[in-house]
């Protein structure tokens, strides 16, 4: 009975070393969340051809917004701009559309989205909630493509100097940091993510 008892206190630990950790890599995501806006882009369907055509609006938008967050110093002024020019934004993508010989009408909205974990080539982004700059192309039913609007995280290659601009250092590191460490904080915060939606379907 006392081994039992112990390798039930051990696993009783671990669990709540593990809450604890998930708790504190959720406060870090929402920090950064704070500080960031998403670009999320949401092909009209999987055809080759409206894969492309995604691609060619994603480049439309990120060329439009560009100037618009450039005076931003902060995500908050940068969503105040964006939600201004969304209806600039939309015709921005359609202009895009009409130059591949394709009719679709685009959506542009500011929303909050829920994205999983997501890995670029300089930077990565922990699963959570964003502000995101939503561009819907036609119905919206295909393969969608993720950044940041943002800072301007997109545009180019993402070095350390040019996150340290806009955001916090905590957060810098937790986009950057690309080790053993920063692999399980991820992980952590999907695990910790998939165990409150359970406990909240529970309840």
């Amino acid at each position: 009975m006392r081994i039992v008892k112990k390798i039930a206190m051990g696993l009783a630990a671990v669990f709540l070393c593990g809450l604890c950790f998930g708790m504190v890599q959720e406060a870090r995501q929402k920090d950064l969340a704070s500080q960031v806006i998403r670009l999320h882009v949401l092909a009209a369907s999987d055809t080759e051809e409206d894969q492309t055509n995604k691609l060619a609006v994603r480049d439309a938008v990120l060329a439009a917004a560009q100037p618009i967050v450039d005076g931003a110093k902060t995500a908050e002024e940068a969503k105040e701009l964006l939600s201004d020019a969304l209806p600039d934004l939309a015709a921005a993508g359609e202009t895009a559309l009409r130059d591949a010989g394709c009719a679709y009408a685009v959506t542009a909205t500011l929303s909050v989205d829920h994205f999983p974990t997501r890995e670029y080539e300089d930077f990565s982004l922990p699963a959570g909630n964003y502000t995101a700059l939503r561009i819907v192309i036609g119905e919206g039913e295909g393969h969608n493509w993720w950044c940041v609007v943002f800072p301007p995280l997109c545009m180019g290659s993402v070095t350390e100097e040019t996150a340290e601009s806009f955001l916090t250092e905590d957060a810098v590191k937790l986009i950057t940091e690309d080790n053993e460490d920063y692999v399980l904080r991820f992980k952590a915060l999907e695990l910790w993510d998939s165990l409150k939606s359970l406990l909240t379907k529970d309840a």
